[in-house]
């Protein structure tokens, strides 16, 4: 028999479930967890951190769950004037790198009854349009990943120019921009640094850069780290190939650089992974062999990465931990809480197949 909705629902643990039409109510979560209602609303609200217990969090949550009781969104947003809905906006989707970002930001998103509409800019990294016909109507935040505060004036508006703003939160990006109410970057100088630093104590000495022909905050940091590292590495000698980020740019920088008049270069840094792969498969139509005549390494650590044989040297991104920290600062200034300093995580190098010492000198 179905409990009434005031009746107690036991204790905590083994709870009675709900059963025809009677939805649990935060009175029944309170009641079994042992706690205050306004106890469950700050856990189920995420804004319990110094106010309740790690424990007493993990108790309400846990009887929640084995209740099945789900707040009621609907009145919460009228109460609070909000549609419980943000737009993370990216270049493109043709990149799994997005696709963890997002991820990172759903898992946090859904932890606080809050929606994601995943946006690939049709004009990339330029000026991104309004997807509706208000986005400030239609969303309560916009989270950009890669691209410049000024390419989301039309969804997130403009407060120079007398448009109503939408807090705005963006990740790999310009750290610190105007306009944003909290950025969430990556360390990609020291992920450079380690690639250089790698690629020296093997004795590579001429490197070759194949960096992205995008015009992007995210590679021009990769750009001047490696020129940076460059003039660090005694008796270096740098060049440097632009290519669209395709596997099939990639091969044909890489050709470029291969088959140049003079010394051919024993490393080929590259600035994304399908760059990396085309440059292998570069390497490979020359009649050369990866790692024993040319090195190369990537950036990001996409899937391919370990798809391909050699596998790739890569720099490893927490893209799903960017996406989590983007909403999570998104959610903070939609509570009216005070901008915290710009989050910078630390990236690793995956070290793998595709590099070694160079097989001459």
């Amino acid at each position: 028999m179905a409990l009434g909705r005031g009746s107690s629902r036991g204790t905590q643990k083994g709870h009675e479930p709900v059963t025809g039409t009677d939805r649990p109510t935060s009175r029944d979560v309170a009641r079994a967890a042992g706690v205050s209602q306004a106890t469950v609303s700050l856990v189920l609200g995420d804004k319990w951190r110094g106010r309740v217990s790690q424990r007493t969090a993990e108790s309400v949550r846990s009887a929640a769950a084995e209740l099945g009781y789900r707040p009621n969104i609907a009145a919460r947003n009228l109460r609070l004037g909000r549609t419980r809905t943000a737009l993370l906006v990216v270049p493109a989707l043709t990149n799994d790198y997005f696709a963890r970002v997002y991820t990172g930001a759903a898992r946090v998103a859904a932890r606080n009854g809050v929606g994601v509409v995943l946006y690939p800019s049709p004009e990339g990294v330029g000026p991104a349009p309004d997807p509706f016909g208000s986005a400030r109507a239609a969303l309560d935040g916009v989270i950009a990943s890669s691209m410049a505060v000024g390419a989301l004036d039309a969804i997130s508006g403009d407060p120079a120019a007398g448009t109503a703003g939408l807090p705005l939160v963006m990740l790999d990006s310009e750290p610190g921009a105007a306009g944003a109410a909290a950025t969430v970057n990556l360390d990609l100088a020291d992920g450079m640094r380690q690639v250089m630093d790698h690629l020296g104590a093997l004795g590579h000495r001429r490197i070759t850069h194949i960096t992205a022909a995008v015009d992007s905050w995210t590679f021009h940091v990769r750009r001047r780290a490696f020129e940076t590292a460059i003039v660090g590495l005694p008796g270096a000698v740098a060049g440097r190939e632009p290519a669209g980020l395709s596997v099939d740019e990639g091969l044909q920088a890489a050709r470029r650089a291969l088959t140049a008049p003079g010394p051919r270069p024993t490393a080929l840094v590259c600035d994304d992974d399908l760059l990396a792969v085309g440059a292998c498969k570069a390497v490979r139509r020359l009649g050369l062999r990866v790692p024993e005549d040319v090195s190369v390494t990537g950036f990001d650590d996409l899937a391919l990465a370990t798809a391909v044989e050699p596998e790739l040297t890569t720099v490893q991104l927490p893209a799903d931990e960017v996406g989590a920290r983007g909403m999570s600062a998104l959610l903070g200034a939609l509570d009216g809480r005070p901008p915290e300093p710009p989050d910078i995580l630390p990236v690793h190098l995956a070290v793998r197949g595709t590099t070694a010492a160079p097989a001459e000198g």
